[in-house]
């Protein structure tokens, strides 16, 4: 509580093995060159940028992250024990990812502005370990609470409040097997890849039983996966009963993420 209420974003080192993320790698290698063939499967967000969404029974690992204790622990303690888990996805800045604006991922809530609680928590896992010159992801600890208007969508801030982001950057270096929460509204970027590998990373969004994410995302499954699913998941999970999955054809581009921040 007081690390997402305070910097707005923790981390837990090692949750997981190196083999456990190698396979999570593979995972989303094979979901990306899917996603890719078919439009609107994966979204650009900037250049050498992409977010793919995809349904919990794709990611062989999904079950392991959302019974760790230390997941169940964090979604309990900020959003209640009547959690939603509504969003499974990837982000892969490819060599050439250029820096992104400043932004959060979506407009303040009520909930934060008015009752200045989180009621959504972002968890993010790396399928490599990242050093600097991967475009590794940066975050202005403590902005989660800042409020501007006239935004696009809510969510990048005016250019004369960079420098407060700026003097506050934190670079983070996950390594694989590390999980990390924080509160989507936390201002960072992605910065530039100057490397020549990709660095995808797994991303869980949970909201609480008053927040409304769930309105843009679809996740599916199939009867026999839901009866594999242990209660303690289907409990907590926002899910849509299909025959056969359909792949995610995504239209909220983001407009205002697809240029670099120059």
């Amino acid at each position: 509580m007081g690390g997402l209420y305070g910097d707005g974003i923790i981390a837990l080192g090692g949750a997981f093995s190196a083999e456990w993320a190698d396979a999570l790698r593979e995972d989303i290698e094979g979901l990306f060159d899917e996603a890719r063939r078919i439009e609107g499967g994966a979204l650009p967000r900037g250049p050498e940028r992409f977010y793919v969404e995809v349904h919990p029974e794709l990611v062989a690992g999904f079950v392991d992250i959302v019974t760790h204790p230390w997941f169940v622990a964090v979604c309990e303690a900020v959003l209640g024990p009547d959690y939603r888990i509504v969003e499974v996805g990837f982000d892969i800045p490819f060599p050439g990812a250029a820096d992104q604006p400043w932004h959060r991922d979506f407009a303040v809530p009520e909930a934060t502005t008015r009752g200045r609680r989180l009621n959504s928590l972002a968890f993010n896992l790396t399928a490599v370990d990242t050093i600097p010159e991967m475009g590794p992801f940066e975050v202005a600890p403590g902005t989660q609470w800042d409020q501007f208007e006239g935004c696009d969508k809510g969510m990048f801030p005016p250019r004369d409040r960079w420098p407060r982001y700026i003097a506050r950057a934190q670079q983070k270096l996950p390594q694989m097997g590390d999980i990390s929460a924080r509160s989507a509204l936390t201002i960072h970027r992605g910065t530039a890849n100057l490397s020549d590998q990709p660095r995808p990373v797994l991303v869980v969004g949970v909201d609480a039983p008053d927040a409304t994410n769930a309105a843009h995302h679809d996740l599916q499954v199939t009867p026999a996966y839901l009866e594999r699913l242990p209660a303690r998941v289907r409990e907590h999970l926002t899910y849509r009963v299909v025959d056969r999955l359909e792949t995610v054809v995504q239209n909220h581009v983001i407009d205002g993420l697809l240029k670099p921040a120059y």
